[in-house]
């Protein structure tokens, strides 16, 4: 008989055996789609008796056969999917192949103790005394229902943010989440169980978009692994991490900094965020550290999910930031523009021909600001040997006070 969600959904945190087309595995049944796609974890190969470590995704099209072998009754251990046998014969040539975890476990606390601890975690208690919306998400964990609408959601937008997470996010690395934002809505990608398939059904044409803006931060290493593992060719990006650093440039007179900020020291640079949300932040930053592979735990918890969310949604408000940022000058000397003529005397601009091209005393004196910012910044930082000012590091607990200043 067919094995129905409700069962698949009692069976949580008992083995399982599952005959495949291509295999015979054993393992902990951790987490069920609403596709019938299982996560099991401690998983080993019958047929060859090897073991393996982390988690690992088997989608229904590929079993055959599960057997739930914590229940005594012999008649109850057997059932067959039928839906899944079907999807078998009719994707037989499909390209897509078993995303795996294959990651090792840390020797330090595991990752399921920690994350539950912050799951615990009563965010209500945590400190701040501002009044902190409540962050909207939808988690994509499948096909069915929310896939297309989110992809046709994103078409439609001129500016979008992306954030990737997972291990080591290189050619070789493991990307589990895929998280974007829109002005109105955020979205979470299961990368880890929607598989390859995700950008093959529209993922990659929201990417590869010319006509939509996407804002990332550091997008060399997401880049690269969305086009060695998925063929995704990103184009049209606005890099936070450059951003920051020509900002920073702005701000003192033509320096660069020694070093570059992560997102999560940009965001408190330039953006004033609840204390409740740096909290969250903090303690997913070091969970990651400690336990790379917690990014491919079925099910993630509510509290890592809003951490998702949150990076997502404030990468768009920080490339606002630093827009507004970039134009500040701009404004200021056109600002001039309209003062002289508008508040100057009558003849003012009468000596002057329309025709003439000669830089005006407005513009000239973004020079003399740019020498009085590059004073400035020699007495307020450390110069490293390489000329480049050392700026101090951003606590994820603090808000930088400096802000970057433009005049």
């Amino acid at each position: 008989m067919a094995l129905s969600i409700q069962r698949l959904q009692a069976a949580l945190g008992k083995s399982v055996k599952l005959t495949l087309t291509c295999g015979v595995f054993q393992g902990v049944l951790q987490h069920v789609s609403p596709g019938r796609d299982l996560l099991l974890h401690a998983v080993k190969n019958l047929e060859t008796g090897r073991s393996s470590p982390g988690v690992k995704v088997f989608y229904s099209r590929e079993i055959v056969n599960v057997e739930l072998l914590d229940e005594p009754d012999s008649q109850k251990r057997t059932a067959v999917l039928s839906e899944c046998t079907s999807a078998v014969e009719e994707n037989k040539g499909a390209d897509m192949g078993t995303a795996q975890g294959g990651l090792g476990s840390s020797p330090c606390v595991s990752p399921e103790r920690q994350l539950r601890a912050l799951n615990n975690l009563n965010m209500n208690s945590l400190p701040g005394k501002e009044e902190e919306e409540k962050i909207e998400y939808t988690v994509v964990n499948c096909f069915q229902e929310k896939f297309g609408p989110a992809v046709l959601h994103l078409k439609q937008q001129g500016v979008i943010s992306v954030v990737g997470e997972g291990v080591t996010l290189c050619c070789n690395g493991k990307l589990s989440w895929l998280q974007m934002a829109t002005k109105s809505h955020i979205f979470l990608f299961d990368i880890f169980l929607l598989g390859p398939q995700a950008f093959r059904n529209g993922l990659r044409t929201v990417l590869e978009d010319k006509n939509i803006l996407k804002v990332m931060h550091d997008c060399r290493w997401i880049s690269n692994c969305l086009f060695h593992q998925y063929n995704v060719l990103l184009d049209n990006v606005f890099d936070t991490q450059v951003a920051d650093v020509l900002q920073f440039s702005v701000a003192t007179g033509g320096f660069f900094p020694h070093s570059t900020c992560t997102l999560q020291e940009c965001l408190m640079q330039h953006l004033k965020i609840p204390s409740k949300w740096k909290i969250l932040m903090k303690h997913e930053q070091q969970m990651a550290l400690e336990n790379p592979d917690m990014w491919f735990l079925r099910p993630f918890p509510s509290s890592l999910l809003q951490v998702l969310a949150l990076k997502a949604m404030y990468l768009l408000l920080l490339h606002s930031s630093l827009m507004d940022n970039f134009m500040a000058d701009l404004r200021a000397v056109v600002h001039a523009y309209l003062s002289t003529s508008q508040n100057g005397s009558e003849d003012h601009l009468g000596s002057i021909k329309p025709t003439c091209m000669e830089l005006p005393k407005e513009l000239r004196q973004l020079a003399d600001i740019q020498k009085l910012r590059r004073e400035k910044a020699v007495k307020e930082y450390r110069i490293s040997e390489d000329g480049l000012l050392i700026r101090p590091v951003i606590e994820l607990n603090e808000r930088n006070p400096q802000k970057d200043e433009t005049h």
